[in-house]
């Protein structure tokens, strides 16, 4: 991670939440219109948009979630940008990474969206994508990524998805996708399953190549590849005919969603160890699950 300072990175922080919310606009008008598009004879769903605050006077962001849609049963996509001090195991948990200067300096500035998707039909996959910026007064880097989560899989929707993905991605390194796909592999099992929560993407996290407007521009690509990636999917599967059984199937992956998240995601753990709102870092649960 490249030594930086505060004063530098002012323009770079701006610019970069900026877009984060730009994109999340985007994705909400793009999601309201495949609710107005989707079968059913209730009004399409619409989101609830809360402001959240953190604790401290330390920023906030929005909390934009939909459901009970006709092709969301529940779908978040937030938006936040935050500030302050670590938390003592948090900033811990950094110095171990080797993130510079943390040892003695626990200011933080973050921003990012994150998304997650859970569907009202079972043939249409559960997505989560986010990316985001993190600044300390001695680094700066990018991560995020997407990944794809059906409870009923379909060769074909996969492949859309990993080629999608793998497109956004040549442009700005000739072995990112392998490299993040493999990362993703890795960051989305569950040990204590033994598998997969899904059929993979891309994930990366602490890039920081020492070209800050290379890697934005790669987090940019990330972000504008989510909606080609997943829309045409959702909007192929959401008029399928579905039984018992396939519900059934749905409810539990999603508690298989919900113990990953709650025992392992790193931004989880992140957003409630920094005082953000526990609404929000929580809204990827899902509305309902089952567990055998």
């Amino acid at each position: 991670m490249q030594i930086t300072n505060e004063a530098m990175m002012e323009t770079e922080r701006r610019q970069a939440a900026d877009w984060f919310r730009t994109l999340r606009d985007r994705i909400v008008t793009a999601f309201e219109a495949l609710e107005d598009r989707a079968p059913g004879g209730a009004a399409p769903g619409r989101f609830e948009v809360t402001p959240t605050l953190r604790d401290n006077d330390g920023g906030g962001g929005l909390m934009s979630v939909l459901r009970g849609g006709r092709a969301f049963e529940k779908v978040g996509v937030n938006w936040s940008e935050v500030h302050g001090t670590l938390a003592p195991r948090a900033q811990a948990a950094m110095a171990a990474r080797g993130v510079p200067g943390m040892a003695d300096d626990p200011r933080f500035w973050a921003s990012g969206i994150s998304l997650v998707a859970h569907m009202q039909n079972p043939h249409a996959p559960a997505v989560h994508m986010n990316t985001r910026m993190f600044w300390t007064p001695g680094a700066w880097w990018f991560g995020g990524g997407s990944d794809l989560n059906p409870c009923l899989e379909y060769a074909d929707d996969t492949a859309h998805f990993h080629d999608t993905l793998r497109a956004a991605c040549a442009p700005h390194g000739a072995d990112y996708y392998d490299r993040f796909k493999a990362w993703a592999d890795e960051y989305f099992f569950i040990p204590h399953r033994g598998r997969a929560r899904g059929v993979g993407g891309i994930f990366y996290d602490d890039l920081n190549t020492g070209d800050w407007q290379a890697d934005f521009a790669f987090t940019r690509a990330v972000g504008e590849a989510f909606l080609p990636a997943f829309l045409p999917l959702a909007e192929a599967r959401m008029t399928r005919p579905f039984t018992e059984t396939d519900r059934d199937a749905q409810l539990i992956h999603r508690g298989l969603y919900a113990e990953y998240n709650l025992v392992y995601d790193r931004g989880t753990k992140f957003g409630l160890e920094t005082g953000h709102n526990a609404d929000a870092v929580l809204m990827s649960l899902p509305p309902l699950a089952k567990w055998v």
